[in-house]
């Protein structure tokens, strides 16, 4: 590894989207990559270099982005709650601080201005709130990256369920007829983000860059996986019955509604998509494809 190579500092770098982007940087081999945690001594070989930061003690951030060319920076909306918007705002002014010259911002769409704030998607339109505060920071260069619907939700937190007839499945409130989910394995967001900070001069100026390997509905998710050898079972049910079931239950349907609504994206992104890929330098993997090689559901969930 060369010396001379810039520094890239990566925050989140122990979580999906943070990881993803320190194996693409170290990938790539172009640049030097410092993953930033919480927690440097359980993680000794994440990045390049290994440092300390933490959005709740500013005082931290200093050393985490001194000398740092770039930087990606992904909050984590669950874990940070109310915060979210106070540590990326320590984020933005610790890297500007540190003379960083590209910062690229994990966003989503503007939940309350598309839908007139008629649908309520916190951990969407917070992070969308906050690209007029990176545009106006003065940095020489900023980009955003936009993460799709995880195809890892449906081994994980969207898993399917064993359901009261005893098939295993789903049961929400979502048309399952409609083509609204803008997917992907969010493993392969980090090609963009390396493309994107080894391009500054062709994304570098507030393009919006969304991962979509796919763009399904519930109801082709399902069709995909029962021609895999899966037996999975959709129930469509109304959204005040389901708001009740367990707790932040209400939040998922809202989150729902906006698919149905307005799709994940909220507006046409083809052009958006295919920039993305371009940076990225390949297509991503279809939906198919990789729950071929990673979702092996047991006989009911």
């Amino acid at each position: 590894m060369s010396n001379s190579q810039k520094i890239i500092a990566v925050v989140g770098a122990t979580g999906q989207q943070g990881g993803a982007v320190v194996r693409a940087l170290q990938a790539s081999g172009q640049f030097k990559v410092r993953a930033l945690t919480r927690n440097p001594q359980k993680h000794p070989n994440l990045g390049d270099e290994v440092v300390l930061a933490d959005f709740n003690r500013p005082e931290t951030l200093e050393a985490a982005f001194a000398g740092a060319h770039g930087a990606f920076v992904v909050t984590n909306s669950w874990e940070a709650g109310a915060d979210e918007s106070r540590q990326a705002l320590a984020a933005v002014n610790a890297a500007k601080a540190a003379g960083v010259q590209h910062f690229i911002w994990s966003t989503l769409p503007n939940v309350e201005a598309i839908s007139g704030g008629k649908i309520d998607v916190p951990h969407f339109t917070n992070k969308a709130k906050f690209e007029r505060i990176v545009s106006e920071a003065g940095f020489a260069h900023h980009t955003f990256v936009i993460a799709p619907f995880y195809y890892q939700n449906m081994i994980g937190v969207m898993a399917p369920q064993k359901q009261a007839d005893g098939t295993a499945g789903w049961a929400l409130p979502l048309d399952p007829e409609q083509r609204v989910i803008h997917m992907g394995d969010i493993n392969e967001l980090g090609r963009i983000v390396a493309g994107a900070f080894a391009q500054p001069d062709r994304v570098g100026h507030g393009e919006h860059l969304p991962l979509v390997g796919d763009f399904l509905s519930f109801n082709e998710i399902i069709e995909t996986l029962n021609r895999q050898g899966h037996k999975l079972s959709f129930t469509r049910v109304p959204r005040e019955v389901f708001a009740g079931w367990f707790p932040g239950a209400e939040g998922i349907a809202s989150m729902l509604a906006w698919f149905e609504t307005h799709t994940y994206l909220g507006s046409d992104s083809r052009d958006a998509i295919a920039l993305a890929n371009q940076i990225a330098g390949q297509q991503p993997t279809k939906f198919a494809a990789w729950a071929k090689a990673n979702v092996a559901f047991p006989a009911t969930a």
